[in-house]
Formats: C-alpha cells, sequence, structure tokens
C-alpha cells in the first residue's frame, strides 16, 4: 500500500464518516392533502378506549392499593394512577378479563372485605387473590374516571343464572332480590353499565368453544341478561382471533342482531410459542418487521367489515376490537405469567400507527381497547411500590385524545415505502386528521423512517388556518424507555418546525418521530 500521510487520512475519514452521517440522516420528503370539507363519520371516543384485567399488578399494585396502604390513595386507588388516567380522559374500561373473565365469579367480589374468599387466578401464574377489588370497586372507580364500564361476563365456567343476577345486582333500581343486596353492601343506586361482553376469547381459555356452540351459547345468555330501570345493555358476542374470519361469519350468521357488537382481537406479536422477543432489546430489521406486522391490522379489519357487510348492510351491529397492542416477553426477573414488559419508542409507533388505522373504519370500528392500562403488556403506566411511570404509549394517547369525538377528516398520502421480512410494506408516514365540535382541525403526524427526517407538505384547500401549534414525540434511540430510574427520558415537548402559507403547510419532522399540531 502507499503510505497515506497521517492529516490527509484523518481528513478522508473524516470527510468519509461525514458523508455516511449525511446519508443516513438525508431529508425525505411526503405530501398529504386533507380533505376538510368530505368528513362525515364521528371517531368514537370510545376508540380510545382501555382495559384491567386480573392479570399479574394490573389491579393489585397498579390501580387498587387499599385505603389503608402506606401509597397515597383516594378511596383505596392510587392516587398518582388516578390522576394520569383522568389526564387521558378515558373513555371507556373493560374489565375482569380477558381470560380471568371465564374464571370469576362475582359474587365473591362483594360484601365486607374481610368475608370475601381468595381465589387462584389459574390463567395468570396461579396468583392468589383476595378479591378486595370486584364490582363496587370497579364500577365507583368507572364513575370517578368518568367513563363507561365493560363487563365481560363469565360464560366459560359460569351458568346463565350467575350472570344474569350480576346484570340485575349493577342495574336494578326495584325491589328485587340482587337490588337489595346491592343496597346491604352499600350502594343504594343502580350504576349504569353499558356495555356487556357475553364470554371472552370462547375459542380458546374462555371455554374452547367450536363458532357454532357459542353462537347458540350466546344466544341463551344474553336472553337473560335484561335492561333493568332505563339501562339499556350493548350487548358484545366474543368474537374472532385475528385471521379467524370463519368465527365472524358464522357468528353473524347465527347470532346477527341479537348482539349489538362483535369483538376482535389482535396483537402485534412474533408468535404464540417461543420467545416473543425483547420490549427494549431489538434492532432496525425488528422494529420495521414489528411496523408491518402492526398495520397488518388494516387488513384484518376489512376482512371482518366486509364479512359483517355480507349479513348487516346497514351496519347496526359495531366491531370492538376489544383487546390490541403489543406482546413482548416478560421482563427478567419478574413473576413468570405477570406479563410485565418494558414500553419503548417503537410501542409508541405501534400506538399511533394503530390509532390511524382505527379512525378510518369507524363507520363499523365503535370501539378499541388496548390491553393493558397498568402494568401489564402495552401499559400506558408502570408502578413500582410508590414509584409511578407514564409510558411512550401513554403520551401518544395523551396528544391524540384530540381526536375523540371529532370529525375523521380523509386525507390523501404519498410517501416513500419500504419492503420488510414476511413480504410485508410498511409506508415512512403515517397520518390522521379531524375536525372537532368547534371546527378546531388536529393532524397526527408520525415519521416511522428510523434514519430520515421528512419534509411533509400538507396541502389544505379551504382551509383558513395561518399557523399551527404542536407536540412531538421522539428520543435519540427507537428502544428508550421511561424507567423509575430515569422516567422522562421519551416524553412530549413543544414541537414548531411547521409554517403555513395560503394553504399549504410545511412540516419537518425528525426520524422517529409522532407529532400532533392544532390548526389556528
Amino acid at each position: 500500500f502507499k503510505q497515506i500521510p497521517f492529516m490527509k487520512a484523518k481528513l478522508l475519514v473524516s470527510t468519509a464518516f461525514l458523508a455516511a452521517s449525511v446519508s443516513l440522516s438525508a431529508q425525505k420528503s411526503a405530501t398529504i392533502t386533507v380533505h376538510a370539507d368530505q368528513g362525515k363519520e364521528i371517531i368514537p371516543k370510545e376508540i380510545y378506549g382501555q382495559f384491567a384485567e386480573h392479570l399479574g399488578s394490573c389491579i393489585y399494585g397498579g390501580l387498587w392499593v387499599g385505603e389503608n396502604s402506606d401509597i397515597p390513595n383516594i378511596k383505596g386507588y392510587r392516587t398518582d394512577v388516578f390522576n394520569a388516567l383522568k389526564e387521558l380522559s378515558v373513555p371507556v374500561l373493560r374489565w375482569p378479563g380477558g381470560c380471568f373473565a371465564d374464571e370469576y365469579h362475582w359474587m365473591d367480589g362483594i360484601g365486607p372485605k374481610e368475608n370475601r374468599p381468595k381465589m387462584v387466578n389459574n390463567n395468570w401464574g396461579g396468583t392468589i387473590e383476595d378479591n378486595s377489588f370486584g364490582t363496587h370497586e370497579f364500577l365507583n372507580l368507572c364513575e370517578m374516571l368518568g367513563c363507561e364500564p365493560y363487563i365481560s361476563g363469565n360464560v366459560g365456567s359460569g351458568t346463565v343464572e350467575e350472570l344474569a343476577k350480576w346484570v340485575e345486582y349493577m342495574t336494578s333500581d326495584g325491589d328485587s332480590p340482587m337490588a337489595n343486596l346491592r343496597r346491604k353492601n352499600g350502594r343504594d343506586k343502580a350504576w349504569k353499565v353499558k356495555y356487556l361482553g357475553v364470554g371472552n376469547e370462547s375459542w380458546g381459555c374462555g371455554g374452547s368453544m367450536r363458532p357454532e356452540y357459542y353462537a347458540d351459547l350466546y344466544r341463551r345468555y344474553s336472553t337473560y341478561c335484561r335492561n333493568y330501570d332505563g339501562n339499556h345493555l350493548f350487548k358484545i358476542a366474543s368474537g374472532a382471533s385475528d385471521y379467524d374470519y370463519n368465527w365472524t361469519d358464522v357468528l353473524m350468521n347465527r347470532v346477527g342482531h341479537r348482539m349489538q357488537g362483535l369483538s376482535l382481537h389482535y396483537y402485534t406479536v412474533t408468535g404464540w410459542s417461543g420467545s416473543k422477543g425483547a420490549a427494549t432489546q431489538f434492532n432496525k430489521d425488528d422494529y420495521y418487521w414489528t411496523m408491518g406486522k402492526c398495520l397488518e391490522m388494516e387488513d384484518v379489519i376489512k376482512k371482518h367489515c366486509a364479512i359483517m357487510d355480507k349479513y348487516d348492510k346497514d351496519k347496526k351491529i359495531a366491531l370492538l376490537l376489544d383487546e390490541w397492542g403489543t406482546w413482548w416477553d416478560e421482563e427478567p426477573g419478574t413473576v413468570r405469567g405477570h406479563l410485565y414488559q418494558q414500553n419503548t419508542l417503537r410501542d409508541a409507533f405501534v400506538a399511533s400507527l394503530s390509532l390511524d388505522v382505527f379512525h378510518k373504519y369507524t363507520d363499523r370500528l365503535k370501539m378499541a381497547n388496548i390491553a393493558q392500562i397498568v402494568n401489564v403488556l402495552q401499559s400506558m403506566i408502570l408502578t413500582k411500590d410508590k414509584d409511578m411511570v407514564l409510558t411512550p404509549t401513554y403520551y401518544v394517547f395523551k396528544m391524540y385524545k384530540v381526536h375523540q369525538d371529532a370529525t375523521y377528516l380523509p386525507l390523501d398520502l404519498t410517501c416513500e415505502k419500504m419492503n420488510v421480512r414476511d413480504n410485508r410494506t410498511v409506508p415512512m408516514v403515517s397520518a390522521t386528521a379531524s375536525k372537532n365540535k368547534n371546527g378546531v382541525i388536529h393532524i397526527s403526524l408520525s415519521n416511522v423512517d428510523a434514519d430520515n427526517a421528512q419534509e411533509i407538505t400538507v396541502n389544505l384547500p379551504d382551509v383558513n388556518a395561518k399557523k399551527a401549534i404542536g407536540e412531538i414525540l421522539t428520543s435519540a434511540n427507537l428502544t428508550d424507555y421511561n424507567s423509575f430510574e430515569k422516567p422522562n427520558i421519551v416524553k412530549p415537548a413543544s414541537f414548531k418546525e411547521v409554517k403555513i402559507n395560503k394553504g399549504i403547510m410545511k412540516v419537518k419532522l425528525p426520524a422517529k418521530s409522532i407529532v400532533t399540531l392544532e390548526l389556528q
């Protein structure tokens, strides 16, 4: 080799490194046109629903610590968690499961706490539970949060009589045995309970049933779940998992309008056997695969909707995606079966991209419940003793809450796409837009590209806006997360890289970032 003088070699290396850096952080472009005059469908606030199962420390230590705890609480509910959930404007909360629901016998969770029997949580780690959090504790929490309760009824191991009496206990104001039992337990006035799930995952942990058999069970159980004293139940049949289109077809055919809603479950997961991968240790290939798996949900929703359309052209029966989110390996050192996982910027993108998809199908999709609210799977909040951490997913829900009950605005999006493994294609930009009741337009943008910034041109025909203000969620690394030691690594900041001139908005969106803008 011909020897290169040291300074010249250093200059060449520096130049090469700079060129590589510029290449990695090159600015891409995308174009969006928002059709503000074409909005028809309302984005139901229930699309931002939550799910609280008796699983791990979701309930005990997460939502509930009891009134005698040294952890600050409001009537037994953790003060920090309660206040954080208030900030999210949680619209609906599903409980007590999940798989737990079909082994839960509600009468064990009422009356004086010292008299409530203990139970083994067979589905989730064999944990012993004391039933100190039951019907009263859940429904009172929903009232305090201002959200609709969604009760999952026990069909797998329960009886028709048991479920019928539960409905009466919760919702009857009459001089009836169950209403009087409720009064004896300290609650005079009946609660309002809108959503009732008749079983959960009846194809699996809820009874390993065939759809034909479950359809008949649904018809039987739902018959005896009555409307009391002005409370009108929205009855939800246990629906399909992911790609089981036959289940939806059978239920639409055999149950039809006896149900008001049909559920669907879809998890962004690498597989149901073996390792699902670590929540915080992954590479870019894993990240892009995750985005592809997440976005595949749109095709699944479309196919289930098409089957429902065949039987219900007027869209009277709602589709409810009442379990969704990421599912990674449990964190090392945590209790097996408690499904405790950390939550990174990657999970935030799953949240934003999923919500963008949901907004497009709200003519049929009327609710979605992320799994789960505290300490389990893709949670909003993590707790440890007296400490609490808000996750990147929490911040996406907070940034997106402006879309609740707003009118969805259709948009056209042109951007670069990436081919990822398993023959999936991932657009590098995702977007959604809405107009609230006051006529204010909000636009949420996600730059999925891990390396490159995006200059996004947003065409706003017939929109009279002069400026936009917003927040951005990003971090140095896709693997970044908020820990109890460092709780503020990933959190929103003010965003100002946006200009509007004559109906055209220019947005400079950094790599791996999520932004919500308000037009003014």
